[in-house]
């Protein structure tokens, strides 16, 4: 089904074509669980915060056509985001019921919603296959990362971190990059607060670029046609997080596809309510953190 679409989609205010992505599969599927948060993070990509419902939660009966739906597609790998996953009441049902057929990956922040829950969490141990955890420590300091997340919450975050990884669970973490950061150095200092904190050296650490917050139009190159056959193959646009993979929200009390994790906040990437036909959507690069996925390559998978 063709949608409506603003002169903003497919040209900039100069008149040059947008750059764009034709999607060619469906490899990874995300469901939004809701805005909801137990923590207020005045950097959140996604506004979130307690009680918050600009997306809402999901229920079992939410997702399964969807799970359903993408296992037909031949979807490898369902992840979740939020907001906290584990406010969703129902999370550990619809994991359980997803992981009998493909792995599955949840974003958490790791402090009270998902420790309160750990005794039903480590049932998810007994699925046919695996559920990976990546929890968000977004420096490599308590100062640092205190001054986003609260006063304690960092210490928070590895305690679930660490219950989650010494109950045989596969973890990875999510930091911030800084614009002109030394990676190496920064990575070296996440080794060493692994290591005191009985954690492997090596855990897996993916840095994100400041997304802003929803609704906001920070100034950013504009990412054109030219832009992405001059930098970009047709291999590399693969790589692309709107060519492979889609998320499911749940708004106004509708389910709803939109083209990536990071672009629930402009209706025009809402692609309906069938992911087949979100397939067949070729995608704008209009959204401001497209420049993000073009100039750093950032992805929120781990496939």
């Amino acid at each position: 089904m063709q949608r409506i679409r603003t002169e903003n989609w497919y040209n900039t205010p100069q008149g040059e074509s947008r750059g764009y992505i034709d999607p060619f599969s469906l490899r990874e599927l995300w469901f939004h669980t809701g805005t909801a948060c137990n923590l207020q993070c005045p950097f959140c990509l996604e506004g979130s915060g307690p009680g918050d419902n600009r997306l809402e939660l999901v229920k079992f009966d939410d997702v399964k056509p969807y799970i359903d739906e993408a296992l037909e597609l031949g979807v490898e790998q369902f992840s979740f985001t939020g907001g906290e996953p584990f406010l969703a009441k129902q999370l550990v049902k619809i994991l359980a019921y997803a992981a009998q057929y493909k792995p599955c990956m949840v974003l958490t922040n790791g402090t009270e919603a998902l420790q309160q829950r750990m005794e039903e969490v480590k049932s998810l141990l007994e699925c046919p296959n695996q559920i990976s955890f990546r929890v968000s420590i977004d420096k490599p300091s308590a100062e640092a990362h205190d001054a986003g997340r609260g006063e304690g919450n960092f210490l928070k975050a590895l305690t679930g971190l660490k219950m989650l990884y010494d109950a045989g669970f596969n973890v990875s973490v999510a930091r911030h990059m800084d614009k002109d950061e030394n990676r190496s150095e920064v990575d070296a200092l996440y080794s060493a607060l692994f290591t005191e904190h009985g954690l492997p050296a090596d855990l897996n650490i993916v840095a994100f670029p400041d997304f802003a917050t929803p609704g906001s139009l920070p100034q950013v190159p504009l990412v054109t046609t030219a832009c992405m056959t001059t930098y970009q193959t047709e291999e590399s646009r693969k790589d692309f997080m709107c060519a492979f993979s889609k998320m499911v929200v749940k708004n106004k009390g509708r389910m709803r596809v939109y083209a990536c994790t990071l672009v629930d906040d402009d209706e025009e990437y809402d692609l309906g309510a069938s992911l087949r036909e979100s397939l067949e959507e070729r995608i704008s690069m209009k959204h401001h953190r497209c420049y993000s996925c073009f100039a750093y390559g950032a992805s929120c998978s781990e496939s």
